[in-house]
């Protein structure tokens, strides 16, 4: 019989925003997707780094205010890509303004760096880059900033439904 001791869970994993999204996931049938990290990744050029993928791989979480009807909108962008407020806001029949870190943590639950495509306190509108439907598997950040998860296109389409857009401002 073993007994060696088993190794403490990380106390991240225990943190409401990343119980939120495990939730989320796990209510999907996504399940042991959340991966912690040993720092934080706050821009998509990070992340893809420490992961070892393509920055298009990916899946940012933006998140804007709606200046008319002051709702959250959640873009869900490839690492690849500057959102093109514009096309977005002709996608909403709304115009967008800048969501400040106060904003985004009180309507999401979430710190910026760390905004997931789900578990939000306040269900977003949504739309996501048709870009991220180009790869095989993306990654999106999990609650934190050194929270990331991976899942098919597909399963992003299906947890966090929204409007599939071209949000890429031209280069």
């Amino acid at each position: 019989m073993n007994s060696a001791p088993h190794p403490e869970p990380h106390p991240d994993f225990a943190h409401p925003a990343i119980v939120r999204v495990r939730d989320a996931l796990a209510a999907h049938g996504l399940i042991d997707r959340i991966r912690l990290l040993t720092e934080s990744t706050h821009t998509s050029q990070a992340a893809a780094d420490h992961l070892g993928c393509d920055v298009g791989e990916i899946a940012k979480s933006v998140i804007f205010r709606a200046k008319e009807s002051d709702r959250p909108v959640l873009v869900i962008a490839s690492g690849r890509h500057r959102v093109d407020e514009k096309r977005v806001a002709a996608a909403l029949g709304e115009a967008l303004g800048k969501a400040d870190a106060e904003f985004v943590k009180a309507r999401t639950g979430f710190v910026i760096g760390g905004v997931a495509p789900v578990g939000h306190l306040e269900t977003p509108i949504c739309f996501i880059d048709r870009q991220l439907c180009e790869y095989s598997q993306v990654w999106a950040a999990a609650g934190l900033p050194n929270s990331l998860f991976h899942l098919t296109p597909g399963e992003l389409l299906r947890i966090a439904p929204g409007a599939v857009i071209d949000v890429a401002k031209a280069a």
